[in-house]
């Protein structure tokens, strides 16, 4: 979390506290404009590894961080549905990215309602996505059904792969040894479910490009030689 250990910082401000903070990061990533850059997926791996280790509480941790997750869209989808169109015509600014706005509505029309589920897995997109769907006036009930699903998923299945990983490797000093293995886990796994859905979306598209290619191969080869 921004270079800052978490175990040093929770041993700095105190359990109470750390808890707050995390709980206070996520909520901010999730649906307030200005959370786009904190780092959740790692975060929630990180408390997850912390909590097999018994420094976080695990049935502390997994409320906390579903009910920040889903809280913090909620909050976004509100703020969206109140500044409507009004703020696609905000200014760029330390803490408002447009491009990032425009990145989400493009999500938000290709995918619909799943985009809030789908979008919990995308950096960035995570954090506009509800706020697009509240200005889009998406159906506050079905954005409800899209949010908890998707607050689920992400805050506690990325949580419990972080808690699953610790207890897998025994400790932290453990978990150095497959440093690689880890890395793929903080950045392929928790996005699995949103590349499998864009593969179902795309399949025939790319599979008819590389029919092309194969195709146009032995011709190519042929055409070459000549």
């Amino acid at each position: 979390m921004f270079g800052i250990d978490l175990v040093e910082l929770i041993g700095t401000v105190g359990l109470t506290l750390g808890y707050l903070i995390l709980f206070a990061i996520i909520f901010a990533e999730s649906g307030l404009f200005f959370g786009f850059f904190f780092p959740g997926d790692s975060l929630l791996l990180t408390a997850g590894l912390l909590a097999s280790r018994n420094i976080l509480n695990v049935l502390i941790l997994i409320p906390g961080l579903f009910i920040a997750a889903v809280a913090g869209d909620t909050v976004g989808y509100w703020f969206g549905a109140k500044t409507g169109p009004l703020l696609f015509k905000r200014e760029e600014s330390l803490f408002f990215k447009p491009r990032y706005l425009l990145k989400a509505q493009a999500f938000y029309e290709k995918h619909g309602g799943k985009t809030i589920t789908l979008a919990r897995f995308l950096p960035v997109i995570r954090t506009f996505a509800p706020i697009v769907a509240g200005a889009a006036q998406m159906r506050y009930r079905r954005f409800l059904a899209f949010n908890l699903l998707g607050g689920f998923l992400w805050a506690v299945g990325v949580t419990f792969l972080g808690y699953g990983l610790g207890r897998a490797f025994g400790t932290i000093e453990g978990v150095d040894r497959y440093f690689t293995l880890l890395v793929l886990a903080f950045f392929f796994i928790p996005g699995l479910p949103t590349l499998i859905h864009l593969w179902k979306e795309n399949r025939e598209k790319v599979l008819g490009w590389l029919k092309k290619r194969l195709r146009r191969g032995p011709v190519s080869e042929v055409e070459g030689r000549e």
